[in-house]
């Protein structure tokens, strides 16, 4: 890391300070722990100035420096660097079935987590009125022990990354709802909107199975149907206006019925939670308790539908492979208890649809952060301007 970027603000050595601070707290989120010794490697700084550093990153409770772990080491041990108990974000998704609100610390570790039934498709006002009231029997208990830094809201649909207008979420039915800005009003605190795949593959490449991979896609399945999200490079794809992604609204069978979103024969048309529900006998779960129903299930109507939602699964995949040429596509969500129940059918689908040179390499693999992805994801947005600029907290 350079010790030497131009000044955007101040001197040039306030600048400097800033963007190493920032440097060594984003370093210290991502790893969930890493040893001074290694931030010192890592960020190229010398010795005294990351020591300084943390020192700062300590005072402002954004980090703790423990003693490491002594066993068998040989040497004066580093200390190692965790992140702070202080801030905290508030993340938030809303499904048609409920609409799910979690208190998230640095490092991604999830706190607190409410899920708030609903009867009905929470319109946008009813859904801020609900996160509003939720938020205000927390804030007491939260402001008294931590300090909340913003909200992110992972929203299932398309939303415009400039200002979080929610440009369409046809399952929720909210068309140009500007949901960020009413949930700011209502609460008091900055609010980041993002499309929730996106920030389910945000968690995965930042937290989870994709930690380490530079080309990956993530697709996720939900009570509000399929979206997805693209690492290209190590970096996300977010096209021109934040929309990349909707996997979804992939076409699967011209010979389908018609999709919320006027097309037909799209993938969420076919490959859905309902009717995997009914064949179980749940009215409602999480993909966790989806996914220990179907696999523990000797019905040949499940296994019929199953492998049935598999070979739609498989077109989509097939047209993404060829398509963005990944490294390894992730399951989550309702997609991962399906691949949980016939991984083989899968695999050999996608070991032979798409282009053979696309596919040499590809593996499917499983989300690993379950039922607290969308949550870890959608703090991240709000974790951002603390992590960019650490001196302003």
């Amino acid at each position: 890391m350079t010790q030497t970027e131009p000044a955007g603000r101040g001197n040039s050595t306030d600048h400097v300070r800033r963007h190493n601070l920032s440097t060594v707290l984003t370093l210290v989120h991502r790893s969930q722990g890493i040893s001074r010794s290694q931030l010192t490697r890592v960020t190229g700084l010398n010795r005294s100035t990351v020591a300084a550093l943390v020192g700062e990153l300590v005072e402002r409770r954004l980090v703790l420096e423990v003693d490491a772990d002594v066993q068998g080491q040989v040497g004066r041990p580093s200390p190692v660097v965790k992140p702070g108990p202080l801030a905290v974000a508030i993340a938030i998704n809303p499904e048609i079935d409920a609409i799910t609100i979690a208190v998230v610390g640095l490092g991604g570790e999830v706190l607190e987590r409410i899920r708030h039934a609903t009867d009905h498709e929470p319109s946008a006002r009813e859904a801020v009125d609900i996160c509003a009231a939720v938020i205000e029997g927390l804030r007491g208990e939260l402001e008294a022990t931590h300090r909340v830094v913003g909200i992110g809201l992972a929203v299932p649909g398309l939303v415009r990354s400039s200002d979080g207008v929610v440009r369409l979420a046809p399952h929720l039915g909210w068309v140009d709802e500007p949901v960020a800005a009413m949930l700011a009003e209502a609460t008091g605190y900055t609010v980041v909107a993002g499309n929730d795949a996106r920030l389910g593959t945000l968690a995965e490449s930042t937290f989870g199975a994709g930690r380490d991979l530079s080309d990956f896609i993530y697709l996720n399945g939900g009570a509000s149907g399929i979206g997805g999200g693209v690492i290209a490079g190590s970096d996300a794809l977010t096209g021109a206006a934040g929309y990349a992604g909707e996997f979804g609204h992939t076409l699967v069978n011209s010979m389908g019925v018609v999709c919320h979103c006027g097309g037909v024969g799209c993938l969420e048309t076919e490959v859905t939670r309902a009717p995997l529900l009914d064949l179980v006998n749940l009215t409602d779960a999480d993909g966790d308790e989806l996914e220990n129903a179907l696999v523990a299930s000797e019905s040949a109507d499940v296994s019929a539908e199953v492998h049935r939602q598999l070979d739609f699964l498989a077109v989509a995949l097939r047209n993404a492979i060829n398509t963005l040429n990944p490294q390894t596509i992730l399951l989550g969500g309702f997609l991962g208890a399906l691949y949980a129940v016939a991984p083989a059918h899968l695999n050999a689908l996608v070991a032979h649809q798409p282009l053979r040179a696309s596919r040499e390499g590809v593996t499917i693999g499983r989300a690993a952060l379950g039922s607290n992805l969308l949550m870890i994801g959608a703090a991240e947005l709000a974790f951002e301007r603390v992590l960019d600029d650490p001196a302003s907290f």
